[in-house]
């Protein structure tokens, strides 16, 4: 009797006793997940600005499944504001434990055209929304190991972007902001790593309220299925990496959406070249460098636009 109701006692969940942070979590990917980390057992502190921004409807349906959510409906790109969302969590549930950096704007035109005001305000809350977030998650997280006098549990999920990696050609803020993201993850990931706490960064594709000029021309699926492009695609990466499970993923890139996750390799040195004559001059550069890209496919740059081409399957 006594095996029968062990075994009948309920597993406990990837997250539970977990408090998580998400930003941007009115709707869309932030909405998806923010719903996923509390189904698995993650306390929420639901983060989106504006008073009429969804975190209210997502905390309450966190809420009415069972699980336990506060809403926080401030800009992150503010540093005091930033300092009071992760305030809040450790107030509330004794600390924070998960951090997912989902929050963004679009402000979308060619760089010949674009203002300061658009490419200011898109900077402004990508990249330093994420680092406002996480100045003040590292410094708790920082705290708390000295206090335990070893490492802790801390995860930091970042959001980048498929422009970033295949250079967007109408999007030169949104591209940079999403570079400088990986960047930011990366330096964090070796920074915090003597703490417990791990840093990634997804480059996820949905269809939200930011992308649906974008995706316009996708067409949902007329069997009333899963979109390929629905934010609940890129959700469970996002539960797996802020779980025990992912402790030895760290400083990672992965492209999520529709039903498929690629990890990508970092840079490579794709060629070296070295002056014979203890310093480079015009002609030897000319005599390396002119043949070398000749025989390189034309078009061809840094960005990486072969990964709009990934697809499940």
């Amino acid at each position: 009797m006594a095996q029968a109701q062990e075994q009948s006692q309920p597993q406990p969940q990837p997250l539970e006793g977990l408090t998580a942070i998400v930003t941007g979590a009115g709707r869309g990917i932030g909405r998806a997940e923010a719903l996923e980390l509390a189904r698995l057992g993650a306390h929420i502190v639901v983060n989106d600005y504006g008073q009429n921004d969804g975190a209210d409807d997502v905390t309450a349906e966190i809420r009415a499944a069972g699980g336990q959510a506060v809403a926080h409906l401030g800009d992150v790109a503010d540093h005091e504001q930033a300092r009071a969302l992760v305030q809040l969590a450790i107030d509330t549930y004794g600390q924070l434990d998960i951090l997912v950096n989902n929050a963004g704007i679009l402000r979308d035109r060619m760089v010949f055209s674009m203002t300061e005001d658009e490419w200011d305000a898109v900077i402004r809350v990508h990249l330093k929304g994420h680092f406002n977030t996480i100045r003040f998650a590292a410094a708790h997280w920082r705290e708390r190991s000295k206090a335990a006098g070893g490492p802790v549990y801390g995860r930091i999920v970042n959001t980048s972007s498929e422009a970033f990696l295949a250079g967007s050609a109408g999007q030169p803020n949104y591209a940079a902001a999403k570079g400088g993201i990986v960047g930011l993850t990366t330096s964090t990931a070796l920074a915090l790593a003597r703490y417990g706490v791990t840093a990634n960064v997804i480059c996820p594709r949905a269809r939200t309220r930011m992308t649906e000029e974008i995706f316009a021309g996708f067409a949902e699926p007329a069997d009333g299925g899963l979109d390929a492009l629905a934010p609940e695609h890129v959700a469970p990466l996002v539960g797996y990496l802020a779980s025990p499970a992912a402790a030895k993923v760290n400083g990672q890139l992965l492209v999520v959406h529709g039903g498929m996750v690629a990890v990508v390799e970092r840079p490579r040195v794709a060629a070296k070249f070295d002056t014979t004559k203890g310093v480079f001059g015009f002609e030897e550069l000319d005599g390396l460098l002119t043949p070398y890209y000749a025989a390189r496919p034309p078009n061809e740059t840094f960005a990486a636009a072969e990964v709009l081409g990934l697809k499940h399957g």
